[in-house]
């Protein structure tokens, strides 16, 4: 059981879990030993609620895949369970993230006395570059 929030859990059985060989250096242990774990999580299937799946849906990210299927490849450890806990981990956070509502945001203008002083000193920095020109006698 795969806790999200209070009150929002995946049951094991919506994670499909394989064991595959890791990529990259490691010697013999790498050749030999299927220690990365492959995740799939099928968000449709899932039993999410519809708040958790439309915001999954929504999300561009290259690990959630045109038929809403999340695919996530944990290999950073040389065990398996390590690796385990890793993609577990991994889909609690992209699952966590997607309901996190961001702040609107809203324009703002700088005060009439920003603007001034803004102009202020533009035109005391163009005096001070005329200043610096070839004299005219």
């Amino acid at each position: 059981m795969l806790t999200i929030s209070n009150n929002v859990a995946i049951s094991d059985d919506e994670i499909e879990l394989s064991a595959i060989r890791a990529q990259g250096a490691g010697g013999q242990n790498v050749n030999k030993v299927s220690s990365a774990i492959h995740l799939r999580f099928d968000i449709h299937a899932s039993a999410l609620p519809d708040f958790y799946k439309q915001r999954l849906l929504k999300r561009r990210d290259s690990r959630i895949s045109k038929d809403g299927v999340i695919v996530i490849k944990a290999q950073q450890f040389r065990t398996q369970e390590k690796n385990r806990e890793d993609a577990l981990e991994r889909l609690r956070e992209l699952i966590q993230q997607a309901t996190v509502v961001q702040k609107t945001r809203r324009p703002t203008k700088p005060s009439k006395n920003a603007q001034k002083r803004r102009l202020d000193s533009k035109t005391q920095h163009a005096r001070t570059k005329t200043l610096r020109g070839r004299v005219v006698e």
